[in-house]
């Protein structure tokens, strides 16, 4: 295994450029892209069980924002404690206004739950307490208890004995004051542990639950038998999951698992406790914890609301979105092989629309293929046992050479990824980690292969998205594969710069960040201006996930002055404000939520008078535009060149999108978002995708957006 590390430069005073008001708070910019997941738990449109899915994915966001953003504005405060945002907020003041946000979200959460509990009975399916029980079920769950819960169960002391013990990240903890028999105070800790399933249904009827915490409640005289309980509560605490990463360790691997133990003991920035609550009960973790009372939260009903999924059973199918599966290309069902599909024209996937299995077919006839030489690919994210890493195993047994560029630091997925790269390695898989201060974010596979007349063909998968099959089925992304032998070239010029660092001097098609990516679109941006002011019509499309980098937001604010019409999808941070007079009027941004997650970065330039153009540029991306994106991670802009591939992206996936109206958001220039609608009968483009025909959607895509739709404004917020 190698280690590279790399010379990233990084832009030095971006913000100068703007004046005061000009750009959105990218930590409250998030924070309203969680309150649009939390709206669909509230649409009426989602079936019952995806309405809980929402609201238990909102929790869990809102869980990692801390792990990550706040944890990481606390360590700068210590640091850099007058930074001003490039909003004109302090640190302070940040963390002032995202923990204000934050409580009307938990409130609006506690809200959500409430109704969709009552919502839930109706289909006779509830969390009953254990007070409601008959005498036969009583029965069971005291031997349910004593069998299945009681001997994982770990009461702990707190006296000068018994100092406080590590509570994990992410962990349900009780603590309690108790009486001894001596009628002496004393505290004691309950920890729940994350292997104990939250929600037990009663006698295994899976209709009726029980939260594990009151179960356990129920049976605090069975932990302490010759104890008094006084007082108890629940609290949950997230802890800073930022790694310190050591440049000059010898042993990458090592590293990595040390900086990962040290990471679950984090300090901890947000504590959550249950309303009512007793106060000196918080005020006693508090002081152990160590933390302040802006960062203490307390929520009504229940605590930990992501694991409310586990009640999203089979047996409900009925309560959730029916059944979709996937089509294969067709383009690979008329050829033998796919390499002959590929030879014979380049080939665009729109998952998870069309199936990610073709992506997995090609790795697996390329890992059997005797012909095949080599393989290369980038991991960022996928599972142990993924089809992707059974495939790169059996090709190293085969005796090809395979070579995969491993990024350890994909937050959250670091300890997957260590067991997967010692597996890739025993099975004799060049196991690469790239660059210590670059993440390698671009999502690639290059084939080598010798064909019948002896020459040496490469073969490219490039793509939006991880290789991972599971997330490919509720991601949206655009993947291509193509035998061009330009881009084939400059993919193989990419992975010598990921393995030996070969930077690429040149490369003919393939645009890579940190070299010359931001450049490039800034570029693009200034050609649209200038054919703006010769033609008169200038237009840009783009999709992304985040819009922070100011360079870009500069560019794209000249533009709009300029007269260049600007529609932009992005699904979550959104630090350009639209539609200000003289500044950024012809900018129009949406997000979309849905069903599946909008993934895709799709990028669209000189679309002209007509789409598609003859003249367009349009590119797939990995990159989202923020600045980590363009100087600290190594990412792809793959140019669309197949004429009948770019006017499928134009004319079906990107005018769908902006034709989206059940499932879109439009930014204001405040820096809310408001729906569009939420009537069934509105274009909805992920159910066009689903039930797609060879015709694009109806109307006028020419200019989707010109007519600002009014907005909902019982959904505004939640």
């Amino acid at each position: 295994m190698k280690l590279i590390r790399s010379d990233a430069n990084h832009p030095q005073d971006p913000f100068q450029k703007f004046s005061s008001g000009e750009l959105i708070n990218r930590e409250l910019s998030w924070l309203e892209f969680n309150v649009r997941v939390l709206e669909e738990a509230n649409n009426p449109n989602h079936p019952l069980l995806e309405r809980l899915r929402f609201l238990a994915i909102s929790d869990s966001n809102l869980d990692e924002f801390y792990m990550v953003r706040v944890a990481g504005l606390k360590n700068h405060l210590e640091i850099h404690p007058h930074s001003i945002s490039s909003d004109g907020l302090s640190i302070v003041e940040q963390l002032s206004a995202i923990n204000h946000k934050t409580r009307e979200l938990l409130e609006a959460q506690s809200r959500t739950w409430q109704r969709l509990s009552r919502e839930l009975l109706a289909h006779g399916i509830s969390i009953v307490k254990t007070e409601n029980l008959n005498k036969r079920e009583l029965k069971w769950l005291d031997r349910f208890f004593m069998e299945q819960i009681f001997p994982v169960l770990t009461p702990l002391a707190v006296d000068p004995a018994h100092p406080f013990p590590l509570i994990p990240n992410d962990g349900l903890c009780f603590v309690l004051k108790l009486k001894t028999p001596q009628q002496k105070a004393m505290w004691s800790l309950v920890p729940l542990p994350k292997n104990l399933q939250r929600f037990v249904p009663v006698m295994g009827e899976k209709k009726r639950f029980l939260a594990i915490e009151d179960i356990i409640a129920t049976f605090f005289p069975a932990l302490f038998p010759e104890f008094e309980v006084q007082r108890f509560g629940l609290f949950h605490l997230i802890r800073d999951s930022e790694m310190d990463i050591d440049e000059d360790s010898e042993d990458l691997i090592e590293m990595f698992k040390t900086a990962l133990q040290q990471r679950r003991q984090g300090n901890v920035i947000r504590l959550i406790v249950n309303d009512g609550m007793p106060d000196d009960l918080i005020e006693f973790v508090m002081d152990e914890l160590e933390i302040e009372s802006q960062d203490v939260f307390h929520v009504s009903g229940l605590l930990n609301l992501d694991t409310l999924n586990e009640l999203i059973l089979p047996e409900f199918a009925h309560l959730q979105f029916p059944s979709f599966t996937p089509k294969v290309s067709s383009a690979f069902h008329e050829e033998s092989s796919c390499f002959d599909a590929i030879r014979k024209s380049d080939i665009m996937l729109h998952h998870p629309y069309e199936s990610f299995n073709s992506v997995i077919d090609f790795l697996t006839q390329s890992a059997r293929d005797p012909n095949v030489l080599a393989i290369k690919q980038t991991l960022y994210r996928t599972s142990v046992d993924s089809p992707i890493v059974k495939a790169l195993v059996e090709a190293a047994n085969m005796g090809k050479s395979v070579t995969v560029v491993v990024e350890l630091k994909a937050r959250f997925d670091e300890e997957e990824n260590i067991r997967m790269a010692e597996i890739l390695e025993n099975a004799g898989v060049h196991v690469i980690f790239g660059f210590i201060d670059f993440k390698i974010h671009c999502k690639m596979t290059l084939v080598v292969r010798k064909e019948a007349n002896k020459r040496i063909r490469n073969y490219l998968h490039v793509g939006t998205g991880n290789y991972n099959p599971r997330t490919a089925k509720v991601y949206t992304d655009i993947s291509v594969f193509t035998a061009n032998s330009e881009l084939c070239m400059d993919a193989a010029k990419v992975f010598n710069y990921l393995t030996g660092y070969a930077k690429p001097h040149q490369l003919e098609k393939l645009i890579i960040s940190p070299l010359q990516m931001q450049e490039k679109l800034l570029q693009m941006i200034r050609q649209e201006i200038r054919l703006c002011q010769e033609t008169g019509v200038g237009r840009i499309w783009a999709k992304m996930n985040s819009l922070v980098d100011p360079d870009i937001i500069h560019a794209l604010y000249e533009a709009s002055q300029a007269g260049v019409q600007i529609d932009l999808v992005v699904r979550g941070i959104c630090c350009l404000r639209p539609g200000i007079p003289e500044l950024s009027e012809n900018i129009r941004v949406k997000s979309m939520v849905g069903r599946f997650l909008e993934h895709s970065r799709i990028v669209c330039f000189g679309l002209g008078h007509e789409i598609p153009s003859e003249m367009s540029e349009v590119f797939i991306s990995s990159a989202d535009w923020m600045p980590r994106n363009f100087h600290s991670r190594v990412e792809t802009l793959i140019p669309i060149t197949d004429p009948q591939l770019k006017k499928e992206l134009l004319e079906k996936i990107m005018s769908a999108n902006l034709k989206d109206v059940r499932q879109s958001w439009v930014l204001q220039p405040n820096g809310t978002y408001e729906r569009i609608s939420t009537s069934h009968d509105a274009f909805s483009a992920q159910e066009y995708f689903m039930h797609l025909t060879s015709t694009p959607p109806t109307g006028d895509l020419s200019d989707p957006t010109r007519t600002k739709p009014k907005a909902n404004k019982k959904l505004k917020s939640a």
